[in-house]
C-alpha cells in the first residue's frame, strides 16, 4: 500500500496499463515500473480506493506503531480533504475531471466511505484517535459540509423528500447519469448507505431526522414483496440469467427508480432505458445487481433501534 500511494496522497484502483490494483501480487520489477508510471490522474475514491487503504493502514499503525503507516494515513487524509467540493460533495476521481469523474458521487459509496472516516476522526473512533489532533477540526468542518450536501441533494417530488441519486452535477447538484447503463435515477443501494451514515451522527438535527424519516417512508412504500433476485443457469447452455423469482418470504428493491414515477428502470450499454429486466441486452442483464434486499436490515432493525434513541415511535 505504501508503494502504491500516489504523490498527491490518494490511491488508484487501476494502474496506468489499466490493470486492477491487487495487493496480493508480488512486487516484481515489471509491476513496480507500472506502479511508478501511474500518475495522480488515477487517484480515486471509486471501488473503495483510498478509503480502504486509510482504514487498513490506521489499523496497521495501531497494531505495529510503525510511523510510516501513520504518515501514509495522514497523507491520504490530506488528499481526501483537498478533494471535497465547496458545496460539500466528493467526486469519484480527483483531480481528473474527465467524463463523469468530477460529479458528486454517492455511487458505490465513494463519498460516504470518506465521510465515515472523517466522522471517525471527529469522534476519535475506530483507531483514528491516533492521527494528529489537528485533523479533528478539519474533519468536523468537512463532515458538516458533507451533511449539508446530503440534505440538499435528497430528491424531492412535489415538495416531498424521497431518497438520493447515485451521482449529481458538480455545480448544479442535480441528479446526473454516469456510464450509459447508470441513468439519472433514484438509487436504492447508495441511499441505504447515506441513511446509515446519518443514523450514526450524534444529536441529529431536525433536518437530519426529517431526511431519515422521509427516506425510510420511501423505502417502505416502494419495496417489492414476494420476490427474490437470482441468477439461474440455463439447463442447455449452463449460462446464467438474472431473474426475479417468486418467494413469499423475500423482499427486494430495484437498484434504480425513475426520478418522478418511482418505477424500476434499467440502463443498457447503448444508453437506452428499459422498463423490464428481460428487455436488457444479455451482457447488462447478467452483469449488474439490478435488484437486492438493500433496505431490509435498515427497515427491520437499524431504523427502529435509532428511533429508540433519537426519535419517537
Amino acid at each position: 500500500m505504501l508503494v502504491y500511494q500516489l504523490e498527491n496522497g490518494g490511491w488508484p484502483k487501476q494502474l496506468e496499463d489499466k490493470s486492477v490494483v491487487n495487493y496480493g501480487l508480488p512486487l516484481t520489477e515489471d509491476l513496480l515500473s507500472k506502479i511508478k508510471a501511474t500518475t495522480i490522474a488515477h487517484a480515486t475514491f471509486d471501488n473503495k480506493a483510498t478509503s480502504r487503504e486509510i482504514v487498513y493502514l490506521i489499523k496497521a499503525y495501531n497494531t505495529t506503531k510503525k510511523p510510516e503507516y501513520l504518515k501514509a494515513v495522514e497523507k491520504g487524509l490530506d488528499y481526501a480533504l483537498s478533494a471535497q467540493n465547496a458545496n460539500g460533495g466528493w467526486p469519484q476521481y480527483f483531480p481528473d475531471k474527465a467524463l463523469y469523474r468530477a460529479q458528486i458521487t454517492y455511487n458505490d459509496d465513494a463519498m460516504i466511505n470518506v465521510l465515515n472516516i472523517l466522522q471517525d476522526i471527529s469522534t476519535k473512533s475506530n483507531g483514528f484517535d491516533a492521527v494528529n489532533q489537528s485533523y479533528i477540526p478539519k474533519a468536523e468542518l468537512a463532515v458538516k459540509k458533507g451533511i449539508a450536501c446530503i440534505l440538499k441533494t435528497q430528491v424531492k417530488q412535489n415538495g416531498n423528500l424521497t431518497i438520493w441519486a447515485a451521482q449529481y452535477g458538480k455545480d448544479s447538484m442535480l441528479p446526473a447519469k454516469a456510464r450509459n447503463f447508470e441513468p439519472a435515477s433514484l438509487s436504492t443501494a447508495e441511499s441505504v448507505s447515506i441513511v446509515r451514515f446519518l443514523l450514526r451522527l450524534p444529536k441529529p438535527s431536525p433536518e437530519i431526522k426529517e431526511s431519515v424519516a422521509a427516506a425510510i417512508k420511501w423505502f417502505d412504500k416502494y419495496k417489492i414483496t414476494g420476490y427474490r433476485f437470482e441468477r439461474t443457469a440455463d439447463s442447455k447452455t449452463n449460462n446464467k440469467s438474472a431473474v426475479l423469482i417468486a418467494d413469499a418470504n423475500s423482499t427486494v428493491w430495484a437498484r434504480f427508480y425513475d426520478l418522478e414515477k418511482n418505477t424500476p428502470i434499467f440502463g443498457d450499454r447503448d444508453n437506452s432505458i428499459k422498463l423490464k429486466l428481460e428487455d436488457l441486452s444479455p451482457e447488462r442483464r447478467n452483469g449488474y445487481a439490478w435488484y437486492g434486499n438493500f433496505a431490509q436490515k435498515l427497515l427491520d432493525k437499524e431504523y427502529p433501534k435509532w428511533l429508540t434513541t433519537n426519535g419517537t415511535k
